[in-house]
């Protein structure tokens, strides 16, 4: 099955349930592990800056349009680069990609410890946060390798369990930050710690990590993944859920600091919270998922968000900290809750419109393997690119009105759309109209969405 030396292994038909009890799940278990450890660190670099910024004070000469531009631009190259990455794994093999992009990230943190300290001009800063955003895309390839080893009935609970692993990496990014703000130590020392984990995590991937051979760079996927219009109705409703956790991630301490007056202690105490329980919570979306249905968890989830970033807006107006806290932290749960059923849906949906076509059996999954791996980065992509769209909402709110209420009105607007987009598309009935031909026993039905 596996070539020696080379770590490729040749057959893999996780839909076989004799293959997958007998081999398939301990190799897949092993896998995931390994990818979930260097995701996570990666998710622990891409979100770095909204740990660094809490430690830039005043002798840095920093506003706070100045941080949230900054980590807007964090933010959007983590959301770029997750495109690539996704194709990086046909290309390298899984494991041999998890080595790399483990490896690379070494760049931006040794950088922003060279330069991290008052005096370095604000253009620095930039550059240096543009070159953290690569620790965004390790995502991408993850969940793309990831994707190809576990079966349809396994890969809501499989995926959320290596997203949500991968999330979180930012509390505990911001835990750490807690530790040394307390302890009286400065932001190098928190580089630092990160610096021979980068290394741990890239030995470990090529010691214990696999490439699949039935991986391969297919350009037709990612054509017709971009032609299908599902890739970019759930590229929105992923900008709804991790575009929401990301993005809060990047800002809640900022906006702490800004619009409550919070020290950098004071802010470090709770902002880890809510991306804590965001990603602890994602398993328990894609698991959900599994058992009722990624667009009905989706549905109600985008309900239950709208609801608590009304809450915000409340706190936001009344100036009340604790109901502001609570809530945003809430809110957080939510978010991670919805990035595990959104994700659970994309397979399932191209499954579904493999049965519909008429397809079976093994072929129906390596027709939904092939769109659903090929759709995965831009949907991620395009999902990080929220995070950016909320980073610079909060900076425009902050400028115009000194505070964020603005900016969480308009994203409550947008969790209303994103209701409405999940109910339109994948739970409405479909009604029966008539098509201007003889309807006839053979023809392929039309795939149903409700319990993707």
């Amino acid at each position: 099955m596996t070539v020696p030396g080379g770590r490729w292994i040749q057959e893999w038909d996780p839909e076989d349930e004799t293959f997958w009890n007998r081999t398939g799940e301990r190799i897949a278990r092993r896998n995931l592990l390994f990818s979930v450890l260097s995701e996570h660190i990666g998710f622990s670099v891409w979100t770095m800056w909204s740990v660094l910024v809490l430690f830039m004070g005043p002798e840095y000469g920093l506003t706070p349009a100045d941080k949230f531009l900054l980590t807007s631009v964090v933010t959007l190259v983590g959301a770029v680069v997750r495109v690539p990455y996704t194709f990086a794994v046909a290309v390298f093999g899984g494991r041999n990609w998890t080595i790399v992009s483990a490896g690379m990230l070494l760049v931006p943190t040794v950088a922003a410890f060279t330069v991290m300290e008052p005096g370095t001009s604000f253009s620095t800063f930039l550059l240096v946060g543009l070159l953290a955003g690569i620790g965004g895309g390790n995502f991408a390839s993850s969940m793309t390798n990831i994707n190809a080893f576990f079966p349809l009935r396994k890969k809501g609970w499989a995926l959320g369990l290596n997203a949500g692993g991968g999330n979180i990496g930012v509390p505990v990014i911001q835990l750490t930050a807690l530790a040394i703000i307390g302890a009286g130590g400065g932001p190098r020392v928190l580089l630092g710690i990160y610096i021979p984990l980068i290394v741990v995590a890239a030995v470990l991937a090529a010691l214990y990590m696999d490439n699949l051979a039935s991986v391969r760079n297919d350009t037709g996927a990612a054509k017709d993944a971009a032609r299908d219009p599902h890739t970019w109705i759930m590229s929105f409703l992923y900008i709804g859920t991790f575009g929401s956790f990301i993005g809060y991630s990047f800002a809640f301490g900022q906006v702490l600091q800004s619009q409550f007056g919070r020290t950098p202690l004071q802010a470090a105490y709770v902002t880890f919270l809510g991306p804590l329980l965001g990603s602890l919570i994602r398993p328990v979306g894609g698991r959900l998922a599994d058992r009722y249905g990624g667009s009905r968890i989706t549905l109600w989830n985008f309900v239950a968000m709208g609801a608590a970033t009304a809450v915000l807006v409340v706190a936001s107006m009344q100036k009340s900290l604790v109901l502001f806290t609570v809530a945003f932290v809430v809110l957080f749960v939510l978010s991670g809750l919805g990035n595990g059923s959104t994700f659970k849906m994309i397979p399932g949906i191209f499954q579904a419109k493999a049965l519909a076509r008429g397809l079976r059996g093994e072929e129906a999954a390596a027709y939904g393997r092939r769109l659903s791996g090929a759709s995965m980065g831009l949907i991620g992509a395009v999902g990080a690119l929220g995070g950016v769209g909320i980073n610079l909402a909060f900076r425009q709110s902050f400028l115009s009105h000194g505070s964020g209420t603005g900016a969480f009105v308009a994203f409550l607007a947008c969790y209303a759309v994103c209701f409405a987009v999940t109910w339109a598309v994948y739970l409405r009935r479909p009604t029966d109209r008539p098509t201007g031909r003889n309807t006839t026993s053979e023809e392929k039905p039309q795939p149903s969405y409700a319990r993707v």
